[in-house]
């Protein structure tokens, strides 16, 4: 009997895919090259392990953070500045330094914005707003009559009602909202949706999730996508009162920026370890109460964080 691949093979094997077959590219906003596949997937099953790759440390407590940010529908960075994750930081700051090159506000440098940010309730509830992004979409889609559609609360409420039903789709992508095309700037998201939809079905009695990710940062970007919509399908599996299935992420392109190399080769050098398991608190049955301390994974023994700097794209 074959032996069968540590599941993040498949992950370090796309990593390969796009040294070996990727095109070059350009990055428009920033002039980076890159190297970019278009089409691919990976497939984890979590009724047997948790994907936090191990082949680098990744920012659990981070992609908590945000996750539950994304859950609470909020387009203000607050909660994450409370908790010490600065994942969003720049988009705010893009918005101020607007502002502050057509003299309406005082002059502020990143770190005096991100100081007023975490010290000043009234600044951050005022330039903490970063537009309908995910969180936003997902749970109070703004509808053309003025409505707000929380998608999520709609799939959860129909699988309990309708479990074989396969029309169960979260959408980021509003286009009325995308900055190309939104009416003001006010109305547009920070960033285009890079992670657009997830479809979820029930499967062999197992609550499943396909993420369709348009564009993909796969040495940054993915290994936080990976666990953050995995931890999402496991959420809802629990709240849906189902086990979980498979997490299948979809890509469009897919690529490496052409300062990540070095690092994606180093990576590329490790052999995966034991994925960690993921504990819910089981008395949570209800997707909006989950807090922090009830996510924890345990046995989580990654190598070393290899540090690469993040190539900010997308938005005005």
């Amino acid at each position: 009997m074959l032996k069968q691949a540590h599941p993040e093979q498949q992950y370090l094997n796309l990593l390969q895919d796009i040294l070996d077959n990727g095109v070059w590219k350009i990055s428009h906003s920033t002039g980076v090259k890159l190297k970019s596949v278009f089409g691919r997937q990976l497939r984890f099953d979590l009724s047997q392990s948790f994907p936090l790759l191990t082949t680098k440390k990744t920012f659990f407590r981070g992609i908590v953070h945000e996750l539950l940010w994304f859950l609470s529908g909020s387009p203000n960075i607050k909660y994450l500045i409370d908790n010490n994750v600065h994942i969003w930081d720049e988009y705010p700051y893009k918005n101020y330094k607007l502002v502050m090159e057509q003299g309406k506000v005082p002059e502020l440098t990143f770190e005096q914005f991100m100081d007023k940010m975490k010290s000043d309730s009234k600044f951050v509830k005022k330039w903490g707003d970063i537009g309908p992004v995910y969180g936003v979409q997902w749970r109070r889609w703004p509808a053309g009559d003025g409505r707000e559609i929380d998608q999520l609360g709609w799939v959860l409420k129909k699988i309990k009602e309708k479990p074989q039903k396969k029309h169960y789709v979260v959408s980021a992508w509003n286009a009325a909202n995308i900055y190309e095309m939104a009416a003001t700037r006010k109305e547009s998201m920070a960033i285009a949706p890079c992670h657009t939809l997830f479809h979820i079905v029930l499967h062999d009695g197992k609550l499943c999730l396909q993420l369709y990710q348009r564009s993909a940062d796969v040495f940054l970007g993915v290994p936080f996508n990976i666990a953050s919509y995995a931890l999402l399908t496991v959420m809802l599996a629990q709240v849906a009162g189902y086990p979980p299935g498979d997490f299948v992420h979809t890509f469009g392109d897919v690529h490496i920026y052409e300062n990540h190399f070095d690092q994606v080769k180093e990576q590329l050098t490790r052999k995966p370890r034991q994925l960690p398991v993921l504990k819910l608190n089981p008395k949570i049955n209800n997707i909006d109460d989950f807090k922090f301390d009830d996510i924890k994974v345990e046995g989580y023994k990654p190598y070393p964080t290899i540090k690469a700097s993040l190539t900010p794209v997308g938005g005005f």
